[in-house]
């Protein structure tokens, strides 16, 4: 919507068009020229530009002019004119070095202090011909009138300042004293305007619309600003086709996109359109297109995120005069790169490298092009000038809102259910609340949690799906079994079994989905994200619960299955397929003899797969035929691991305990 906006009230003529009537001036005016203007403006910023002395440059500089001192008394006291000095000796100045008194020596080295004193004063400029320097610094020894009149001595004093102060500079930039100047002098040289007398042609029809009559066309209110409704509406259809693109995009690389995640993609975008419409020609397109792609690539993935860059970019409203299209390209170049190293971050401290680092390589490269552009002749930014200060403050900008960036995604989180990797590794941590309490009031479920996690981590790395997804979802599959663990047979020890005292395969098939419901109470409860709260029913799908479907069918033929089926749904996604298939395989492959080959193995593991494909449980995981075959293999490997043969080492015999 706010793409549009600058077409809602759009003038109906512009500087180049042709003039659709004859224009004359009805009175005596006075015209503000913002052609002539706008170019004042351009010249005065090369010449409001203000210096002042850099207190700690030139601390530098007399610290580098006593280096130079001592290294100059070296040279003296070895007594050999060839040794290496800070400057190239003359004859005469090596033979005044070596004759010269102590009192000479004070004496002189204080004069070139107090010289180089008077030359930064006054300031230094390190693009300053070496020889008007070292003329410079022989008229401020000669002002000084020092006592030692010897030739040799005024020379080497020039020499040594102009060797210290040589491509050096003790000024800096003052913006505040800048902008003052600019001001100053705008104000001094006054508005151009345009005179205007009653009866002059403004226009004559057919004729292009120049500057500078706009300009008094615009001030007699021949200018009309009307609702530009055609183009209005193209507008409009073109930024909804972008929002349902970068959508359906998101939506594909990412299944379980919700509707929140939606509204946040859309969000971001409103406010960076409305930061582009307020800014203008001012908006930096690294602060306004990397942060936010940084958001989302962190909460939905690269492709979401990259997504989101593209239509962001491509949305840019008209009125950007002189942004230049190469701020746009390094601006996409920066977000597209954040995005696909943030996709392979695993912790905040990572990302907060990023978040340095990005902002360092946006200030390189655009370094880099301003200086490459008086050779290539492609004006990155447009017709405004930028200077290295201006880059810099852009950087810092950057980086500070790619830190804010930073500490708004736990707060996004929760509010937007985002699930970022560092909040995934974060959940998968075996001490938080909630998996503490798995281990310790259902141990025997917790280490079947812990052996399936095995089995679907390498499951998942076989076939490039999310293993810290699925890693974490794992842990969390089975904690409904808390509500009733003895009820599971994992965790029964010795004693009845509760089942076989209940004598109703019903009643006992209702415990086992209660498992499923009761888990997806406490997700909610612990604020579980949705991805990780799915593993939770989907691993089970609508599975038969088929020992007590056994049951039943022997007490009545004619009993519905519909009963013994868990509710569902079936898997949605390849990582909670494998889920599936690690948790019907876990059993079936720890129950074999240890002299099992890996043939016998894998024949297991397929049939049970091949049981879950005709059950049409896998139908909509996305898992092809050649994943599933990958996943069996990883399957084997994991058993082959943990059944490992060992070595039988001889435990010694109990020696009596001796007085």
């Amino acid at each position: 919507m706010l793409y549009s906006v600058p077409w809602l009230l759009k003038p109906d003529l512009q500087p180049g068009s042709i003039a659709p009537f004859d224009a004359i001036a009805p009175k005596d005016a006075l015209v503000q020229d913002s052609t002539a203007l706008e170019q004042r403006r351009s010249n005065l910023v090369a010449r409001s530009v203000v210096k002042v002395i850099d207190r700690e440059q030139t601390e530098q500089l007399k610290q580098r002019l006593e280096d130079q001192l001592k290294q100059l008394q070296q040279v003296t006291d070895s007594g050999s004119a060839a040794r290496v000095g800070p400057v190239n000796l003359l004859p005469s100045e090596q033979r005044w070095l070596e004759e010269r008194s102590e009192e000479d020596h004070l004496a002189w080295d204080a004069a070139v202090r107090q010289a180089a004193n008077r030359m930064l004063s006054q300031g230094v400029v390190s693009s300053l011909a070496p020889e008007q320097l070292r003329q410079a610094s022989t008229l401020q020894m000669r002002g000084l009138q020092l006592e030692v009149d010897d030739p040799a001595a005024q020379t080497l004093a020039s020499k040594l300042l102009t060797s210290t102060l040589q491509g050096s500079s003790n000024l800096r930039t003052d913006p505040n004293l800048s902008k003052e100047l600019f001001e100053e002098q705008l104000t001094k040289q006054g508005i151009p305007t345009i005179q205007v007398r009653q009866g002059d042609l403004i226009t004559r029809k057919g004729e292009t619309i120049s500057p500078q009559a706009y300009d008094v066309l615009d001030f007699f209110g021949k200018v009309k600003r009307e609702p530009q409704p055609l183009i209005w509406f193209a507008r409009f259809i073109e930024a909804l086709a972008g929002c349902g693109v970068m959508l359906l995009v998101m939506r594909r690389e990412r299944p379980g996109l919700e509707v929140r995640h939606a509204v946040l993609a859309l969000g971001l975008l409103l406010l960076v359109q409305t930061a582009k419409l307020w800014f203008q020609a001012t908006v930096s397109p690294l602060a306004v297109l990397v942060p936010p792609t940084l958001v989302l690539t962190e909460g939905l993935g690269p492709g979401c995120g990259l997504a989101w860059m593209a239509i962001a970019t491509l949305l840019w409203p008209d009125p950007m005069n002189g942004l230049g299209d190469g701020r746009l390209l390094i601006a996409a170049t920066v977000a597209a790169t954040g995005a696909l190293l943030a996709g392979r971050q695993r912790s905040r401290g990572q990302l907060l490298q990023m978040a340095v680092m990005l902002p360092l390589a946006a200030l390189l490269g655009q370094w880099l092009l301003l200086q490459l552009q008086p050779f290539t002749g492609w004006r990155v930014w447009g017709s405004v000038h930028r200077s290295l200060d201006e880059l810099t403050a852009e950087a810092l900008l950057l980086g500070v809102l790619l830190m804010l960036s930073l500490l708004l995604i736990p707060i996004l989180e929760s509010s937007f259910g985002l699930l970022t990797r560092a909040r995934l590794l974060e959940l998968a941590d075996q001490e938080r609340p909630l998996l503490r309490r798995l281990s310790c009031e259902a141990p025997g479920t917790f280490e079947h949690t812990l052996m399936i996690c095995g089995l679907a981590e390498e499951g998942a790395r076989s076939i490039g799906a999310d293993v810290d997804l699925i890693k974490t979802g794992s842990l969390y599959h089975d904690v409904g079994k808390l509500h009733a663990p003895t009820w599971f047979i994992e965790n029964q020890k010795s004693g009845p079994n509760p089942h076989d005292q209940l004598d109703d395969p019903i009643a006992s098939a209702a415990v086992l989905q209660a498992h499923v419901d009761e888990g997806l109470k406490l997700a909610r409860r612990h604020r579980l994200p949705r991805p990780i709260a799915d593993f939770i029913p989907e691993h089970q799908g609508t599975l038969k619960m088929g020992y007590f479907l056994h049951k039943a069918k022997e007490r009545n033929p004619n009993v519905d299955e519909t009963r013994f089926r868990y509710h569902g749904p079936a898997p949605r996604s390849r990582e909670t397929a494998v889920l599936m298939l690690a948790d019907g395989c876990e059993a079936a492959l720890r129950s074999l003899p240890p002299d099992t080959s890996d043939a016998e193995a894998i024949d297991v593991v397929r049939r049970i797969v091949v049981a879950r494909q005709r059950d049409g449980q896998l139908r909509k995981s996305g898992l092809s035929r050649a994943e599933v075959e990958l996943v069996v293999q990883a399957f084997v490997r994991v058993w082959r691991r943990m059944r490992h043969r060992r070595i039988p080492y001889p435990i010694p015999a109990r020696q009596p305990f001796q007085n």
